[in-house]
């Protein structure tokens, strides 16, 4: 009894879902692009600077037995993206663009299926966007398909995002993800109903697919875990003048919020000061680059370095407009610093409003501005949200997403 499981890029929560398979003795095997392992050629390499990326595709030493790797169009991909060569990596067309990573990959995984299925396997778990060649290929012989949506539906995202170009034009292009060609879109639609069961991380995932014109699977909502905490924060006492200290980690996109939150500084400049980590969602936006002059940026950090600055300041914001979870807002939670999030993300899935955190309106300037203001009149509230916020991620480590998972993948294949 086992499983044939798949992305291309292996992120925290791609690792943590690997790694509890491998755990429970379920792990068939793991295919990806770039797999680096402890004391290896490529880890080694990642010291130095100009091939750190190969550190950010780490995994255990005990995935390095299950997993095999195909690197070249990855690789094309990285290296493209250093260049000028900007047609390799266009949208969908580019022959190295992060959707020739993804379908070389799946199609891979569909042309082993014949020799997994030999080989003990019951199933083949895959992400959206990367599912369809191994899941007709799955369904041929007879094996279950499960279908990780780490972000929500296509047509609500259409639904609530579209409007967005017009209640703010400035920022029109900043909003990238809405230029899916129709084929895409239909193979979405395909790994759904291919799909014999459906993993997401959060209730708002799990809601957009209301909009799914035909017969879902069950769904199983398991939201993920939290970095690894440290020691409990001390907060200081704010003294008389000092600023509040925000700070957004994400995408620069008006599908995180950004011009809401803009909108809310500058109508208390005079009491906040806000810092920002994350790329331009469009580097033709002049909307964008006039808010970024006046306030810190930096485009990127080393992950270490953000939950250091996420420890440094008093609050994250997050006011998304359409996330499937949100991994920043674990992220600074685990360093005890309470989070502004919207419904549109896993904010109710993790945060007890004025408890440990805050919930509000998305697409609201006001409700970020009330917000930010009732902590400038209550400034304890932020010690207090901090310190449950913290708890919150201490009690809830990656491993327990891991082993819920795999007890979810293990109860679905005896059935």
């Amino acid at each position: 009894m086992s499983v044939v499981f798949s992305h291309p890029t292996g992120n925290a929560n791609v690792r943590a879902a690997a790694q509890g398979l491998a755990d429970a003795a379920l792990l068939n095997k793991f295919h990806t692009t770039i797999a680096v392992f402890p004391g290896g050629l490529l880890d080694r390499l990642g010291a130095f600077s100009p091939l750190s990326e190969f550190r950010r595709r780490r995994f255990n030493s005990s995935l390095h037995q299950h997993t095999t790797a195909w690197p070249w169009f990855e690789a094309g991909r990285l290296l493209a993206s250093r260049t000028s060569f900007n047609k390799l990596t266009k949208h969908e067309q580019g022959i190295f663009s992060i959707d020739a990573v993804y379908r070389n990959l799946d199609k891979r995984v569909g042309d082993s299926m014949q020799y997994a299925a030999r080989r003990g396997a019951q199933a083949v778990y895959a992400y959206e966007d990367g599912a369809v060649s191994s899941f007709r290929q799955a369904k041929e012989l007879g094996l279950q398909c499960f279908y990780d949506l780490p972000t929500g539906y296509w047509r609500a995202a259409r639904r609530l995002l579209t409007g967005e170009k017009e209640r703010w034009p400035a920022w029109a292009s900043t909003m990238t993800g809405l230029n899916d060609s129709d084929e895409k879109l239909a193979a979405k639609d395909e790994e759904l109903s291919l799909a014999s069961r459906i993993f997401v991380a959060s209730t708002f995932v799990a809601n957009t697919l209301k909009e799914y014109p035909g017969v879902l699977p069950p769904i199983d909502i398991i939201p993920y875990g939290f970095p690894l905490v440290g020691e409990k924060r001390e907060y200081s006492t704010k003294r008389e003048g000092q600023k509040l200290k925000l700070l957004f980690v994400g995408k620069l996109s008006q599908q995180k919020g950004i011009a809401d939150l803009f909108t809310a500084i500058n109508a208390l400049s005079n009491w906040v000061e806000l810092t920002l980590v994350g790329h331009k969602g469009s580097n033709d936006c002049s909307a964008l680059d006039a808010e970024l002059a006046k306030h810190r940026w930096y485009p990127t950090l080393p992950h270490d370095s953000v939950l250091q600055l996420m420890r440094a300041h008093d609050v994250l914001l997050f006011p998304s407009l359409f996330d499937g979870f949100g991994l920043v807002m674990t992220e600074a939670m685990s360093q005890g610093t309470p989070v502004i999030t919207t419904d549109r993300s896993a904010g109710p899935d993790l945060i007890t409003n004025g408890q440990n955190g805050w919930l509000i309106e998305a697409g609201s300037p006001s409700a970020i501005q009330q917000a930010i203001e009732h902590l400038l009149t209550h400034p304890t509230s932020v010690t207090k949200a901090g310190d449950e916020a913290w708890d919150k991620a201490r009690n809830r480590p990656w491993k327990l997403y891991s082993e819920e998972l795999a007890s979810a993948v293990r109860r679905h294949l005896n059935r």
